[in-house]
């Protein structure tokens, strides 16, 4: 699993979008979807972190399950 995909998955869970939380946390449209294959900056995920009611570490961890 990604960091994306986690993200997605939370966002899912509380029907939110990926577009709404760009667009709330003033991140540029797409960038999200980009971390599907990078590492976002720490700034960011905290951001997304927070919006979502999770930790960084949860989100990292969860990325690396199934690697």
């Amino acid at each position: 699993m990604t960091v994306y995909a986690t993200i997605k998955k939370l966002a899912c869970d509380k029907n939110i979008t990926i577009r709404h939380i760009e667009r709330d946390l003033d991140l540029s449209n797409g960038s999200i979807s980009k971390w599907d294959k990078s590492i976002p900056r720490a700034d960011n995920l905290q951001k997304v972190a927070d919006c979502l009611g999770a930790t960084t570490t949860y989100i990292l961890n969860k990325s690396k399950e199934g690697k």
